[in-house]
């Protein structure tokens, strides 16, 4: 047993349905300053190719360290993106995209992390990388 004391997978995607309930985007994993996001592609959306646009690899990328921020302090709904940058690898094509973000700073202020975004089923084939920062709300 880990001790993660965060809210739940079940816990993280009841707020998102509720607050965002048009997104496709949904938590699938997470534990203390970790989390992946899951993202089923729409078919109308894609690009040429089969390929989910960059846009939607981004929105992976930011809302999986999100979710990580969750994991550290709980559902913080106003935490919001300071920075994010990311780099694109090769086209993400797929049924359902992958991000897993990871924390290396948790303060008061502001949380920093980086993400990897891959498809499902190719776990081996990284297709974005990313790194950023959010800024907590001020109490």
């Amino acid at each position: 047993m880990s001790g993660y004391q965060g809210p739940s997978v079940d816990e993280v995607n009841d707020f998102i349905a509720e607050a965002f309930p048009g997104t496709s985007n949904r938590c699938a994993e997470i534990g203390d300053g970790w989390a992946v996001a899951r993202h089923v592609a729409d078919p109308a959306l894609l690009r040429p190719g089969g390929i989910i646009s960059g846009p939607t690899v981004f929105g992976v990328a930011d809302v999986s360290l999100w979710f990580a921020l969750f994991g550290a302090v709980g559902i913080e709904a106003m935490a919001l993106t300071s920075e994010l940058s990311i780099r694109f690898l090769r086209p993400a094509r797929g049924e359902a995209l992958l991000g897993r973000a990871d924390l290396h700073h948790v303060g008061r202020r502001s949380v920093i992390g980086t993400v990897r975004c891959w498809m499902e089923g190719a776990d081996d084939i990284t297709v974005a990388v990313a790194q950023g920062t959010y800024v907590r709300p001020q109490t």
